[in-house]
């Protein structure tokens, strides 16, 4: 079974871009389409961007489309997740999730293959 670590959270300030990584290993992540999930304080966990194994298909949530790019590199087993013009509402732990089905993903199913244990993102105003 795959195994994902995300890194690249952190403190930034309204405005700043900040680049998230998801690095897998146990399988190669080729085999699978990937997720990037996000979940505020109090709020439900949601899908925000999900790219096919080979990334010939992407998904955006549509608050984030035209600020979030997603893409990968399976060369180098990682998924990144570019965040540009972060706005305070973005504030939320960010997770990765893989699956065999791009779809469901996107649908935001709760059995997945593998999730990442997060990271913090914060946006200041």
């Amino acid at each position: 079974q795959v195994q994902l670590v995300e890194s690249g959270g952190g403190l930034v300030q309204a405005g700043d871009s900040l680049r998230l990584s998801c690095t897998a290993s146990g399988r190669p992540v080729e085999n699978y389409a990937v997720g990037w999930f996000r979940q505020a304080p109090g709020k439900e966990r949601e899908c925000v961007a999900a790219i096919a194994w080979d990334g010939t298909t992407v998904h955006y949530k549509d608050t984030v489309k035209g600020r979030f790019t997603v893409s990968r590199d399976n060369a180098n087993n990682t998924v990144y997740l570019q965040m540009s013009s972060l706005e305070p509402e973005d504030t939320a732990v960010y997770y990765c999730a893989a699956d065999g089905r791009l779809l469901r993903i996107w649908a935001g199913s709760t059995t997945l293959d593998a999730w990442g244990q997060g990271t913090l993102v914060t946006v200041s105003s």
